[in-house]
């Protein structure tokens, strides 16, 4: 995999390579969840919010007083999930909390959903240029997931700590396909057979929903502001 392949900076060729990929596949511009994609929706019930059945229904209705979307399209050494931790900041001290955040995986921060199993086997710390802060060498796991303490700028922005706060997690189906395929030979496996691996390879709890701009949009009709990701 060429080192350009999955650059973070120029997003005009992941566009176009989005298109492209979009086009060899076959799919559509709206892909349709897969029956596994759906059996991955998992309730994560707070006091302050509240999870949907289907993924359609996404992010369901949030009774927090505060909401606020975080379009995390790049994992820009994970501060889209610092912010999520910062805004809850000034209530933590409320009982129940009066904050929900609601943090979209889209275009290239979509690696922040997998499992380390998936980090190991597509090389994905490497191909992105991704450094775990514990080996300080390119990520062979999810450095953001079940992090080792200490390891971030603070423990609490770890996806589980904030899950375990009532974060609502969504993951953008279009970059499940395209990533996925488009990191397939990395695996040294075929496109369907990373797509079946990527999509068991979801964090529990996090939802894969149709896509990431749908993700963005749905949230914000769900009375969340926004901040941008990186």
């Amino acid at each position: 995999m060429s080192d350009d392949m999955l650059s973070t900076s120029p997003r005009r060729g992941f566009l176009g390579r989005l298109a492209a990929g979009t086009a060899a596949l076959g799919l559509t511009a709206f892909l349709p969840i897969t029956a596994c994609a759906a059996e991955k929706t998992v309730a994560t019930a707070s006091d302050s919010s509240s999870t949907p059945a289907e993924p359609s229904e996404w992010p369901g209705v949030l009774k927090a007083k505060h909401k606020m979307a975080i379009d995390a399209f790049a994992v820009n050494s994970g501060f889209p999930l610092a912010f999520a931790y910062t805004f809850g900041v000034p209530y933590a001290s409320v009982t129940p909390s009066p904050v929900t955040a609601v943090i979209i995986l889209r275009h290239e921060g979509f690696p922040l959903a997998l499992t380390d199993a998936i980090w190991a086997k597509y090389k994905i710390g490497s191909a992105m240029k991704i450094i775990d802060p514990v080996t300080k060498k390119p990520a062979e796991r999810n450095p953001f997931y079940n992090a080792k303490p200490g390891s971030l700028l603070v423990d609490d922005m770890a996806i589980d700590k904030l899950m375990a706060k009532g974060a609502i997690f969504g993951a953008c189906n279009v970059a499940l396909h395209m990533l996925s395929a488009m990191f397939a030979a990395a695996g040294g496996v075929t496109a369907d057979v990373a797509l079946k691996e990527w999509t068991a390879g979801i964090i529990p709890g996090i939802t894969i929903i149709p896509s990431g701009t749908w993700g963005v949009n749905r949230a914000q009709e769900a009375g969340c502001t926004y901040c941008a990701g990186a």
